[in-house]
């Protein structure tokens, strides 16, 4: 699991065997299928992962970094940057995530996907492939994956409340619920069950008023 302050130092480039990247690439073309049925990119490397992760007994490892890699892309802007911007190349990115989960205590198998992932250019699509992948956890566990993204930390009575509403909303109460914290919504919350969401965010709200008053102007 990682840790929750990970280090953003950089501790040097892992070296991450050619026949990893061969195994990962070789459970792609393999076409191993996920019950949500999701395909694209997400799924394709979701799907990779996840068989992987199956055959060698370490999906609850790889679950438990994902779901705190996906708290920390989602909380910390230098994270963002560094899957997002196009001025660092392939190299520099492959370096700076293998060694911030390394030094973090993320799972091998979680490091060394990772640094796949950078090598082939598609480290954008990290957000989207770990919600790939812990739907398809979620669905394997009987459970309905579902995220709210709030403003700002809520206190364990909020948390509470909107665990029992988001439970309401999905219809069951088997629930794989994450939650994590955005500021840039300003107000209000995100929530996210299965394909669904439900956006109430002072963000958005301003942006819709921004762009009526445009069709005004």
């Amino acid at each position: 699991m990682i840790a929750p302050k990970a280090s953003q130092k950089l501790v040097g480039l892992l070296q991450s065997a050619v026949g990893t990247i061969k195994l990962f690439v070789s459970y792609q073309d393999e076409g191993k299928s996920l019950s949500s049925g999701a395909t694209g990119l997400a799924g394709r490397y979701a799907g990779a992962l996840y068989a992987l992760a199956d055959d060698t007994g370490n999906v609850k490892e790889i679950v438990a970094d994902l779901t705190d890699l996906a708290k920390l892309v989602g909380e910390n802007g230098d994270i963002k940057m560094l899957i997002s911007s196009p001025a660092l190349s392939r190299g520099e990115k492959q370096a700076a995530i293998m060694a911030i989960t390394e030094k973090a205590g993320a799972y091998a198998l979680t490091v060394k996907f990772l640094g796949t992932l950078a090598e082939n250019g598609r480290l954008y699509a990290l957000p989207k492939i770990i919600s790939v992948f812990l739907d398809e956890h979620a669905r394997r566990q009987g459970q309905i994956s579902a995220e709210v993204v709030s403003a700002v930390k809520l206190d364990a009575s909020r948390k509470a409340s909107v665990e029992k509403a988001v439970a309401s909303l999905a219809g069951s109460d088997k629930l794989s619920l994450s939650m994590r914290v955005d500021p840039s919504l300003i107000g209000g919350l995100i929530v996210r069950i299965g394909s669904r969401m439900i956006d109430t965010s002072i963000k958005t709200k301003l942006s819709r008023l921004e762009t009526a008053m445009k069709g005004v102007a």
